[in-house]
């Protein structure tokens, strides 16, 4: 179905290219563009093809957002099917041309929306109301979050903030200084701030999508830009202000993967799995924004990932990625603890066995099992297809999500975490955050420092609704007594001394609840090097994906110490 039915949109691009020399990087002609005369966007019918060619331009870097940030991680390996530019991606190899690096792309963006705000009619006023008002916050959202997924991809770039026109303009952009990812956040949350709450567009359904998932809520933005700039406290306060907002509260769900036993037999349980509505992190019940993609090459662009990461068609059903050696331990290192019901007055915790499951996937954390599937099938000997089929419950055709639900309650631990809060963080993690739950797991002094950050009333966030992020896959995690807050093997000299020895270990938590919960999403490099870019450890990336396939490449390790190597070569 084609989502986007409009005329031309009458926006100037001008594209950054990928060649040999900085010089060349910016292009002004393009046959993508129609110029409006007095190049003024004066009608709300202007703004809206406006809008929408800009969520054209960004459905192009869409999957790429998803490859960069999962291919070179560890919870991923490539197979001997895949193509070399991917291969080249998990290899951090990009000396010679990839597809995958087109810095272009994410300019046509920014470009794309540097015109609109430079040439938007904010003082059109129709009723008493300015009209365009919400889709100028929008386009300063687009723009923000295309420079932070920019700033991830190569580290330092040109920050441009006017639409460039001409070559002469190109140069001139060309030779400034470039800004790496802390300059990008600072920038962009000062310029953000002042649009917490400027209402999103409401367009209703396009194309058979609500529209209200095309645009980033401000807060959300700002709060992982804060995390990414170590502005913790400010994270914190507005992913808090978002997810408690009076009368439009975000909350958990109680959404998970479960076992159905009896009388403890997990070995001939069921389980209630993704495919039966148990998780649905591929749906649009769970995402907050998200870049609506086509269903069809022939009306626009259609997100290719399932082509990479799944059998289908397509590719003869030869995927080209798999779950890691890494992704399989993690998920298998966890506990399932069953709250069992003994008798009519008593209750029992028990633990699902680590042997003899009838999947070798039902061992530990359920999350994996639930979106992932690997099967033989008998073929023809003539056949083309591959016998061994692959399918990932997370790449949805409709849409590439931007952020979804268990993703901000996790970057919300994160930054509690790191403003001095790793209670109310693991909070987040085990119980959920509720007021009967805060005033029980997190202690009077930390609800004290805290204040009005966790001030989560059980009214609006009952049990019913509410859970620990650990328990979407580890059954009930609030009852499992060997996942806990970490506590000193002594008593520390003060209160300060035991929040400071908290901090990194709750972070390694929330990190890896972040790979159980969000794998295969693309989010993983990006949380792997925000982490080691905090502590000044580039080990913290580097260990892990190196190690990716169960044993230590040395020569990888080795590459990715030197945090020159993270990012894509600006050609």
């Amino acid at each position: 179905m084609k989502i986007f039915r409009y005329k031309q949109a009458i926006v100037a691009l001008c594209c950054l290219v990928s060649m040999v020399s900085c010089s060349d990087m910016l292009d002004t002609d393009s046959d993508m563009v129609e110029f409006a005369e007095d190049n003024t966007l004066s009608t709300p019918q202007d703004t809206l093809y406006s809008v929408m060619g800009i969520i054209r331009q960004m459905q192009v870097i869409a999957d790429r957002t998803v490859l960069l940030g999962e291919v070179r991680a560890d919870l991923m390996t490539t197979t001997d099917k895949a193509t070399t530019a991917v291969k080249q991606m998990a290899a951090f190899d990009f000396n010679e041309e990839n597809p995958y690096n087109r810095i272009s792309d994410y300019y046509a963006v920014i470009n794309n929306c540097n015109y609109y705000l430079a040439n938007a009619d904010t003082n059109f006023v129709r009723l008493g109301k300015k009209i365009f008002e919400k889709e100028y916050a929008a386009v300063k959202t687009y723009r923000a979050w295309t420079y932070l997924q920019l700033a991830k991809v190569y580290g330092q770039v040109p920050l441009v903030t006017e639409p460039v026109l001409t070559e002469m303009q190109a140069e001139q952009e060309m030779n400034k200084t470039r800004s790496d990812i802390t300059a990008i956040c600072n920038y962009f949350i000062n310029d953000l701030q002042r649009y917490v709450d400027t209402e999103i567009p409401q367009y209703g359904e396009v194309g058979s999508f609500n529209s209200k998932f095309f645009f980033i809520p401000v807060r959300v933005l700002l709060g992982e830009m804060c995390l990414w700039a170590g502005r913790y406290q400010e994270a914190a306060t507005y992913f808090s202000q978002y997810l408690n907002k009076k009368n439009a509260p975000v909350i958990t769900r109680t959404s998970g993967v479960r076992w159905s036993v009896t009388n403890g037999d997990f070995i001939n349980g069921a389980v209630s799995d993704g495919f039966t509505g148990g998780i649905s992190s591929g749906t649009i019940s769970e995402q907050i924004a998200a870049i609506p993609m086509e269903t069809s090459e022939f009306y626009g662009m259609k997100s290719l990932l399932a082509d990479v990461f799944e059998s289908t068609e397509n590719n003869f059903a030869y995927f080209q990625i798999t779950p890691s050696a890494a992704m399989r331990e993690l998920s298998a290192s966890q506990d399932y603890v069953l709250l069992s019901q003994t008798s009519d007055t008593q209750k029992d915790t028990i633990r699902a066995p680590k042997e003899g499951l009838w999947d070798a996937l039902l061992n530990g954390d359920l999350r994996l099992y639930a979106s992932y599937r690997k099967l033989t099938v008998n073929r023809n000997e003539t056949s083309s297809y591959s016998s061994d089929v692959q399918y990932i419950q997370k790449l949805p055709e409709k849409f590439v999500s931007i952020y979804r639900v268990q993703e901000v309650y996790l970057l919300f631990a994160e930054a509690l975490c790191r403003a001095g809060y790793p209670e109310s963080a693991f909070c987040i993690l085990k119980y959920g955050l509720r007021a009967k739950n805060i005033e029980r797991y997190v202690s009077a002094k930390e609800r004290e420092r805290v204040g009005s950050l966790i001030d989560f009333d059980d009214e609006t966030f009952p049990e019913s609704v509410t859970q620990g992020i650990h328990s979407r896959g580890c059954g009930n995690a609030e009852c499992d007594k060997l996942y806990c807050l970490p506590e000193p093997a002594e008593e520390l000299a003060s209160y300060e001394d035991t929040v400071q020895f908290r901090i990194p270990l709750v972070e390694e938590m929330i990190i890896e609840e972040k790979a159980l919960e969000q794998a295969f999403e693309g989010k993983r490099y990006y949380d792997l090097m925000r982490i080691a870019l905090r502590r000044g450890d580039n080990s913290f990336l580097a260990a892990p994906i190196a190690k990716r396939n169960g044993t230590r490449d040395e020569a990888l390790y080795n590459l990715l110490m030197d945090n020159k190597n993270w990012y894509l070569p600006l050609k």
